[in-house]
């Protein structure tokens, strides 16, 4: 028995939709357009709430700030070639944060590229220097398996962005497909002939078995482990300093759910910490945590623990370190362990989970009272001239005093967000 004629044929977007939804996806951010409608529609039947936005850049943005607020991978779906080529800055932006997101891109048909079809540009040869993988997803049975392996390659080791692209006869019905390269052939001659056999068989391989494969359980990826060995000599190291530092990153918290463990174990450590990145307030106002004055801490101290932060310009390209310190370095990256300064211990490694175990097996052999009031006293001598700062008179807007009023307006979960570099430098304060 033939199908009721009202029920609306399958598709390549709703795949993608099923996929986004069993991976907890519960928005799409997308600036629509006629290549990825099919992935639009799959996705709202799936229940996730499709957010267009003005530019496929803010799509991305919005993608990246939903992955590092959550935890989970963000994900736009762009047009193709301008729609992807908008994408760049943003997608560069989530590169060098080391965030997991996911660009979905439309394309032409794949029998029509480099042949002057509407959009059609080398899509890869513009994304690939920026992501960590790029794959055309040429079939619609390759639709699940390649958005899972997606969701994979974004988050294990080094976090960061993944495209797919997906040539427009991959999403739309079958049906839809074939009558338009049909309509494209024409002819009744025998290069006519052979043009449509070739056409039927690239549409056959195309869509063949392509629902075959559903959605599978959600993709998990275990963080990187330190041995048992690495965490024994830095408690070692830790119980012999006298002036320990540590400066905790983004990489700490990518996991946010894990946050308050680790906070547990930062306070059980009992380290004087700077925190920097998606890191800020892990410590709230607690007294451990050290804002200012850093340069000044770092050339007295003689252990120096960086866990997930890049020896960069920030730290003058580990110039900041001095030698005489111990400096340890935690990071996912092998490449960004020994990036501008060599460690004396580099330690290869998800710095979140390593500070857990760290805490976890610190037995408080050490304490640092009289290190811990010499840095406070630099802070209170910073807070004394940022408030001073704050007082002065000013021809226009005084950038630390706003920033104090606001300091005591905002609630403590809010989100700020700030735009220029002079402004973001002095909320810093």
């Amino acid at each position: 028995m033939s199908e009721p004629s009202n029920v609306p044929e399958r598709h390549g977007g709703q795949l993608v939709g099923a996929v986004l939804a069993k991976q907890g996806v519960r928005f799409l951010f997308t600036l629509c357009g006629g290549h990825i409608s099919p992935i639009l529609i799959g996705a709202e039947e799936h229940g996730l709430r499709v957010v267009d936005v003005r530019h496929e850049a803010t799509a991305v943005f919005a993608a990246d700030a939903m992955a590092r607020l959550s935890g989970t991978v963000g994900v736009a779906a762009v047009t193709a070639g301008p729609g992807l080529t908008n994408t760049i800055t943003a997608v560069k932006n989530a590169q060098m944060a080391q965030t997991p997101i996911i660009i979905l891109g439309g394309a032409t048909a794949g029998i029509l590229k480099g042949r002057g079809s509407l959009q059609d540009i080398d899509q890869m040869a513009v994304i690939r220097p920026h992501v960590k993988w790029a794959h055309t997803v040429n079939r619609v049975r390759d639709i699940v398996p390649s958005l899972e392996k997606a969701f994979r390659i974004a988050q294990e080791g080094v976090p960061g962005p993944v495209f797919l692209e997906y040539p427009i006869d991959t999403l739309y019905p079958e049906s839809m497909a074939r009558a338009q390269l049909k309509g494209a052939s024409g002819g009744r001659g025998l290069g006519a002939q052979l043009q449509s056999v070739y056409i039927n068989r690239y549409l056959d391989q195309k869509f063949g078995a392509g629902w075959e494969k559903t959605p599978g359980e959600l993709v998990t990826v275990r963080p990187l482990a330190p041995t048992d060995g690495a965490v024994g000599q830095v408690l070692d190291l830790l119980a012999k300093a006298a002036r320990p530092v540590l400066i905790v990153g983004s990489q700490a918290v990518q996991t946010p759910v894990a946050a308050s463990e680790l906070q547990a174990m930062l306070l059980k450590l009992g380290v004087p910490t700077f925190l920097s990145g998606m890191a800020r307030g892990l410590l709230g106002r607690h007294e451990l945590q050290m804002r200012h004055q850093r340069s000044k801490a770092l050339r007295e101290a003689d252990l120096i623990l960086l866990a997930g932060v890049p020896a960069d310009f920030r730290l003058n390209y580990g110039r900041a370190i001095p030698r005489k310190a111990t400096y340890i370095n935690v990071n996912r990256s092998a490449l960004t362990i020994k990036k501008n300064r060599k460690p004396d211990l580099g330690i290869h490694a998800d710095p979140g989970t390593f500070l857990r175990l760290l805490g976890a097996r610190w037995g408080g052999q050490q304490s640092w009272p009289d290190w811990l009031a010499q840095l406070k006293a630099l802070q209170a001598e910073r807070d004394e001239d940022i408030a001073t700062r704050a007082k002065a008179e000013t021809e226009f807007v005084n950038p630390v005093q706003l920033c104090e009023m606001l300091e005591g307006q905002i609630a403590e979960d809010s989100i700020i967000i700030g735009d220029g570099g002079d402004f973001v430098a002095t909320a810093s304060y």
